[in-house]
């Protein structure tokens, strides 16, 4: 493996604007290319979830789409986030079981919580998300005059190193550190979960990082493999079916 390819792989894993995940129906054109005609006209807010998405309205996912194709821009190694999908990875984890909370402990009592305790909101993830995209866009308005999609570049990498270190007025301080916790998450598990779940298209985040996929047929040679790729294709769950 080259030395270019160990830097991208560190820069996705390490950096604030580093990868993750997009790709919906087969064919689905992206919100940012369908707005492309509309630039200067406000995102509306929609009650209804957006056309290819489980869970986003039209605002959500139009911040989603910009925070991944951010993230993740399109290089030599890898499409830019929206083309890996995973934009729709995220849409599906949160209208899915995880997104709902169906695994986490519901009762409370309610406190403000210190990093070491770990999660301890009373949102679910669903809940989470969508709170933290609506106080991020009023940041960015507040700050830029306009929502996070619609900002430059150097904006957004502005916003995105703010909310990794809290500097983003949430009106409370495990709400802003959990929402970072959970973008960065779910951008790396879209850009390098199995494909069956909506990210990783075409396995391109294996291919980066030399994954063998679901059969780790490396394991016990991997001292060999540390300077080279490894043999074969990625394989995946939908590979084994």
């Amino acid at each position: 493996m080259s030395d270019s390819k160990v830097d991208r792989r560190d820069f996705i894993k390490t950096t604030v604007v580093g990868g993750a995940a997009a790709a919906s129906a087969a064919g689905a054109v992206t919100l940012h290319e369908a707005q492309a005609q509309t630039e200067n006209e406000p995102v509306q807010p929609a009650t209804t979830s957006a056309a290819g998405y489980s869970f986003l309205n039209l605002e959500e996912a139009a911040f989603v789409e910009a925070l991944v194709d951010h993230m993740i821009p399109a290089d030599q190694f890898t499409p830019r986030g929206t083309d890996v999908g995973v934009n729709i990875f995220i849409d599906r984890a949160l209208a899915g079981a995880w997104g709902k909370g169906d695994r986490l402990y519901r009762s409370g009592p309610w406190r403000e919580g210190v990093p070491a305790q770990g999660y301890q909101l009373p949102l679910t993830p669903s809940e989470l998300y969508r709170e933290g995209i609506q106080l991020t866009n009023a940041h960015c308005n507040m700050t830029y005059g306009r929502s996070f999609d619609r900002l430059e570049a150097a904006q957004r990498e502005e916003v995105l190193i703010a909310l990794s270190s809290q500097k983003v007025d949430f009106g409370s301080e495990s709400i802003a550190r959990e929402f970072w916790n959970i973008l960065y998450q779910t951008v790396m598990e879209g850009m390098f979960s199995d494909p069956i779940y909506g990210g990783n298209r075409n396995k391109v985040g294996w291919r980066m990082i030399g994954f063998p996929g679901v059969i780790g047929f490396n394991r016990e040679h991997v001292k060999n493999y540390l300077d080279r790729e490894l043999p074969g294709e990625p394989i995946s769950i939908e590979d084994m079916s």
